[in-house]
């Protein structure tokens, strides 16, 4: 048995569907865990210890080694743009990101678009040749079109359910987002043996849907 491999885990959504896919690749993770508040938890019998994180955080903690691995959304792969290897899709928190505006919505010049992903929109908006000026925000991104800062939004959708409650629409699906494996590039040479086993390990569990 070699080191521990530590691995980011996000906090919130993504947290309670990998500990599943982990448990069911058997993984030896005990059920309790699933609502705990300490922010790294081992699990010698597994070879793991995980590092609980803002989901925004676990890319920089796998770049920097901190971590060797990290479970992240490709959300927030694409926005953080991180020096990582993407080892898996393991095809949980399944959601997606798109364009978002209120019905009414009528091209403008230069318009606002507000967003917790900035790098992401400019990309989209940039490839469609649109001139737009995006405005970062961190939460609530569905008020901005309400209040008046921006025109359109660019955000995850589920369900479609918090739209549909503040009378938004979605226009344009920009890509599809499920949770990764991501791994620092040193740990993985170094540790590529046990970065393989669980690789293996979490290859029967997942559930691509195409």
């Amino acid at each position: 048995m070699g080191e521990m491999l530590k691995v980011a885990m996000p906090k919130g959504r993504i947290y309670k569907q990998a500990f599943k896919l982990f448990r069911e690749a058997g993984i030896s993770i005990p059920e309790e865990t699933d609502d705990s508040r300490r922010l790294m938890i081992s699990f010698p019998e597994a070879g793991m210890e995980f590092i609980l994180a803002k989901p925004v955080d676990v890319p920089t903690y796998v770049e920097y080694g901190v971590a060797d691995l990290g479970v992240v959304g490709k959300d927030v792969l694409m926005e953080e743009n991180r020096d990582v290897y993407e080892l898996l899709d393991l095809g949980i928190a399944r959601c997606r990101m798109s364009v978002i505006a209120s019905p009414e919505w009528k091209p403008v010049l230069n318009p606002r678009v507000a967003t917790k992903y900035p790098n992401v929109a400019s990309a989209y908006f940039r490839e469609k040749g649109q001139q737009v000026e995006i405005i970062k925000l961190n939460g609530s991104i569905e008020l901005a079109p309400l209040i008046g800062l921006g025109d359109r939004i660019v955000d995850m959708v589920e369900t479609g359910q918090t739209l549909r409650e503040n009378g938004l629409v979605e226009q344009e699906e920009i890509f599809q987002i499920t949770s990764r494996l991501i791994a620092n590039r040193v740990s993985y040479r170094m540790k590529n043996a046990e970065i393989q086993k669980l690789c293996d390990m979490l290859q029967q569990s997942i559930v691509i849907e195409s």
